[in-house]
């Protein structure tokens, strides 16, 4: 299954061609975690903070939807590089955190069968 259409959504800023490419690039990695799931779509949105002129004002924003879940990340740096870099490893951490929660589920559960069944 390949990685869902992004949606890009700009706001304060002009959104470049060159982001777009990163952002995509960047969540392709992500495509593992997805699996052969049917139910996706994924939003971003890239904003630039005009309260403040200097410092941290670049912030992109990601909502990741997988089989009716939602996984979502948000980050305020420097650059939207390093924005985008910071939101594709928080939804990574994310994903892998499901992922091990469903499968300790999945063993737990196979555990009570299974002393159900000795007696």
């Amino acid at each position: 299954m390949a990685f869902p259409m992004i949606q890009f959504k700009a706001t304060n800023t002009e959104l470049e061609g060159a982001l777009q490419d990163l952002m995509e690039q960047k969540m392709h990695s992500l495509e593992k975690f997805i699996g052969g799931e049917t139910d996706t779509k994924c939003q971003v949105e890239f904003e630039k903070v005009t309260v403040q002129q200097s410092g941290p004002v670049h912030r992109v924003e990601a909502n990741l939807y997988v089989g009716g879940k939602l996984y979502r990340a948000e980050a305020t740096e420097m650059s939207f590089e390093e924005a985008i870099d910071e939101v594709r490893n928080e939804l990574d951490k994310e994903m892998r955190r499901a992922g091990k929660k469903r499968e300790t589920m999945v063993k737990r559960g196979g555990r009570a069968i299974k002393n159900m069944l000795k007696f």
